[in-house]
């Protein structure tokens, strides 16, 4: 096995055990022993826990976000962007990021318990992922609103409603309600869904 190889090795087993157990509830020997190497060699790779962790947030999130939520390089997003097609924009955006939550649980615990508690990653996190995404819809909102399209509201205020609809149904169907017992629905409808209701209240009066 080679470094690199040894090295995702480790962080693909980090993931699982500080999703299960948190940072402060995981020990370094213990993700040793899940990557199937010795304690010193997880320290040839990482210094410490921390360094362990702070690579699975770059890794998993910030450096990952790059490709896998590159939505100012996504071609059918651009188009929609170029022709203001509002419900393709929101349509497209809410299933990428449906997608993106629902395939890596692990990663969306290990987010929720580096929150509680209190990890200076997961404010990093915040401000190097969740800011652009608020910054990037929100100056949509914004400009679609000069053009007449959207009734004055705070844009962030909307890209919040909007983030928050996504979530909690990433969150009921990963965590909370695994069984779709409240809600079976596909993520292509569930995406045009909050889409639709996201726009209903954005949409300017006519005159």
């Amino acid at each position: 096995m080679s470094g690199d190889e040894r090295r995702l090795v480790i962080l693909q087993a980090a993931v699982e055990l500080f999703s299960q157990h948190g940072f402060k509830g995981t020990t370094t020997r213990e993700i040793a022993k899940a990557s199937g190497v010795s304690e010193a060699m997880l320290f040839r790779h990482f210094e410490n826990k921390d360094a362990l962790y702070q690579a699975i947030i770059e890794t998993k999130g910030c450096r990952e976000s790059e490709t896998r939520y590159a939505w100012e390089y996504d071609e059918v997003l651009k188009k929609a962007l170029a022709d203001k097609d509002d419900e393709a924009v929101f349509n497209r955006i809410a299933f990428q990021v449906l997608e993106k939550q629902q395939a890596n649980v692990a990663f969306m615990r290990l987010l929720l318990y580096s929150a509680l508690e209190e990890h200076e990653l997961a404010e990093r996190f915040f401000h190097e992922f969740i800011e652009r995404v608020y910054k990037f819809l929100g100056g949509y909102i914004e400009e679609r609103q000069k053009d007449g399209a959207f009734r004055n509201v705070q844009p962030r205020l909307a890209v919040r409603a909007f983030l928050g609809m996504l979530l909690h149904h990433s969150l009921n169907t990963v965590l909370w309600d695994r069984s779709n017992y409240l809600l079976k629905i596909s993520n292509e409808e569930a995406a045009k869904g909050f889409a639709d209701i996201l726009l209903k209240g954005l949409e300017a009066e006519r005159a």
